[in-house]
């Protein structure tokens, strides 16, 4: 007895040896959720619960040849694509997703969670003309947001000029991502055609968030792949973060993953 394949979702990003972000987070995220998940790992760091010590990208072509060889034979339903490190692999990559008829989300990795850069500083104008305007949905955080557009967001009544402002680089929708303000933890979801959603959840008192913006993307690409609406999918990649935020683990001497397995313990 065969069965029938799940939903497939690409992510392509970076390693985290640690196994709390990267494409370790988002391939737990898209089991979690049900969904089959595929990879291309565009770089390999070493990395633990105190900071990234270092990283090493692929070659363009190993980048390339591992993307052809999942979406030309298996196919994908959803891509979400987080670090990709230098100038010449953000060319690369959205020129692979240009040709790709599946939602894109975009996370727009700058920093790492112990602020470590994982994006070299002149790579950001690429990610701006080249990546962003192939993406369905980008999810900044608010370094990013700066990092992307000069804006700086001091509080909930300026997210909505950020939104504005990175919808004008390209991407179809915008989630700027509130999770570093006070407060309730608020996120803004803005469409090309002015749609406008919040989505709203306690804050925990918890430091144990690695890999949040990572988890958070993927889970979104899921949902998508399962054929959910973009708020919709938004709504249920926000409820299932805020769980693996609120049961976050201690893991080695500094700060640990959020949960993926957390709906079932």
């Amino acid at each position: 007895m065969v069965s029938t394949a799940p939903p497939r979702v690409l992510t392509v990003a970076g390693s985290d040896s640690g196994g709390g972000a990267g494409i370790q987070a988002d391939l737990k995220a898209m089991l979690a959720l049900g969904v089959h998940g595929m990879s291309v790992i565009t770089a390999v760091t070493a990395q633990n619960s105190l900071g990234v010590q270092g990283y090493w990208e692929l070659p363009a072509e190993a980048v390339r040849a591992q993307f052809r060889s999942v979406v030309d034979d298996i196919g994908v339903q959803a891509v979400k694509t987080g670090m990709l490190a230098s100038i010449e692999l953000v060319e690369t990559v959205s020129e692979l997703l240009a040709g790709v008829d599946a939602p894109v989300v975009v996370d727009p990795v700058g920093v790492s969670k112990h602020g470590d850069p994982l994006l070299a500083a002149d790579a950001v104008t690429t990610v701006r003309e080249r990546l962003l305007p192939v993406a369905t949905l980008a999810t900044p955080n608010l370094h990013e947001v700066t990092q992307l557009t000069g804006l700086v967001v001091e509080g909930e009544d300026r997210m909505r000029d950020a939104a504005k402002a990175l919808l004008d680089l390209g991407p179809q929708w915008v989630l700027v991502k509130g999770g570093h303000l006070a407060g309730d933890a608020a996120d803004l979801l803005l469409g090309a055609d002015g749609e406008e959603h919040w989505y709203r959840a306690p804050r925990y008192d918890n430091r144990h968030t690695h890999g949040t913006g990572c988890t958070l993307a993927s889970s979104i690409a899921a949902q998508l792949a399962k054929g959910d609406t973009m708020p919709d999918a938004v709504a249920a990649a926000k409820e299932y973060i805020t769980g693996a935020i609120r049961h976050g683990f201690a893991l080695g001497a500094g700060i640990g993953p959020v949960d993926h397995a957390w709906r079932w313990r």
